[in-house]
């Protein structure tokens, strides 16, 4: 089927490890048609749809939300007020947010809003892989402890994660939170935005 297994070579916190990452002749189309018809986990059971991403296929910033709500599920048009804050933050940064491709840790809703299971998180990690290859980012900003944990396979709270360059397949992933979390919050509000200027910094090193 045309298929390579490699493993490359990642860093976190200084460590090297091993990522298994199955190489294909991957495209959009056949990546989409997988996330909808997945049944990796009991989600596929009570999915109406799946939450595949959106935005610039060739973004330099590749960003990861922790879960999907379940208006997300219902392909709504409408932003909700944490997707209205992460528009914000990236404006301030000088991106609009058709420039970046925004994507979700799981593709579909827990139930009850739930934070997922680790076999949800493993079931989808692969799916966030192949669109890391695909879009093949300058940088991935995770944003929330599940997408910390699925990208980084680490439980540890995001204030030990923030503020260090962390590493998946050569791409730096910078850890902040996740806008829900930041509506109730002004303090983390401004760690949120020296996050942001962190991962600048990054790019500007990279270049």
């Amino acid at each position: 089927m045309g298929i390579d297994v490699w493993q490359p070579r990642t860093h976190i916190h200084g460590q090297s490890t091993s990522v298994n990452l199955v190489e294909m002749d991957d495209n959009w189309d056949s990546l989409e048609a997988d996330i909808a018809q997945c049944t990796r986990c009991n989600l596929c059971e009570t999915r109406k749809l799946s939450v595949f991403g959106s935005g610039n296929k060739n973004a330099d910033w590749m960003i990861i939300d922790d879960t999907p709500r379940q208006s997300d599920n219902l392909a709504t048009t409408l932003l909700s007020a944490s997707d209205l804050l992460l528009t914000e933050m990236l404006r301030a940064i000088g991106l609009d947010r058709q420039e970046v491709f925004i994507t979700n840790t799981i593709k579909c809703s827990p139930r009850g809003n739930h934070e997922p299971k680790p076999s949800e998180i493993e079931g989808c990690k692969m799916y966030l892989l192949r669109q890391q290859a695909l879009i093949k980012p300058i940088i991935i900003l995770a944003l929330g402890v599940v997408a910390a944990k699925s990208l980084l396979g680490t439980d540890k709270p995001i204030e030990a994660l923030r503020e260090k360059s962390h590493t998946l397949n050569d791409t730096p992933i910078v850890v902040s939170y996740e806008p829900a979390v930041l509506l109730t919050s002004s303090l983390d509000k401004r760690k949120a935005w020296s996050d942001l200027k962190f991962a600048i910094q990054i790019i500007k090193n990279k270049r």
